[in-house]
């Protein structure tokens, strides 16, 4: 049966939150702010956090300097998967993919259609892998990322889920979660 096994040891991931706003600052990003509490919570290291405005160009220069980075196992995003002319995430990051996880979007939607009915088809959120570096793409607001963390995320990046766990295929963690 799928769930978390008490007998196998937590492996903390290094996850990076990136908020894409145009008008959050720290003081006011709750969403990010969410993201970044709930993974330490879980017992994961937040190896950084950063706001990047709508653009583009922007988006992919921080996310593209997480995935240099040796100290980020992992990004989520957070913001810009929406239809209004600003909202641009997909179209910095996607183009950045080694492969897609389709499924992400399928079990997000499915989540968040318990709690926000149909208006989850306004959401593009998204996930997939750049090199090694593995990144989810939420939508900007609160509850849609306390979705995607407690429906999806906690679990999928807890190296004691089973059948199996993303965890397994950090470069790092590989041996340990196979």
């Amino acid at each position: 049966m799928a769930g978390i096994d008490e007998n196998l040891s937590f492996h903390p991931l290094r996850i990076a939150v990136l908020t894409v706003s145009d008008t959050r600052t720290e003081e006011s990003d709750t969403s990010g702010g969410l993201l970044a509490s709930r993974l330490q919570e879980a017992g994961h290291e937040l190896a950084a956090k950063a706001i990047v405005a709508d653009d583009v160009d922007a988006i992919r220069s921080q996310v593209t300097d997480w995935v240099r980075n040796d100290g980020v196992d992992l990004i989520i995003s957070t913001g810009g998967t929406g239809f209004t002319p600003r909202d641009v995430t997909p179209e910095a990051v996607k183009p950045l993919f080694r492969r897609e996880m389709d499924g992400f979007s399928v079990v997000f939607h499915h989540a968040s259609l318990e709690t926000v009915g149909v208006s989850t088809l306004q959401s593009r959120a998204f996930a997939g892998q750049i090199e090694d570096t593995f990144i989810f793409c939420l939508p900007g607001s609160t509850g849609a990322c306390r979705d995607g963390w407690d429906r999806v995320l906690a679990l999928e990046l807890d190296s004691r889920y089973r059948p199996c766990s993303l965890a397994g295929q950090i470069p790092r963690l590989r041996s340990l979660c196979a």
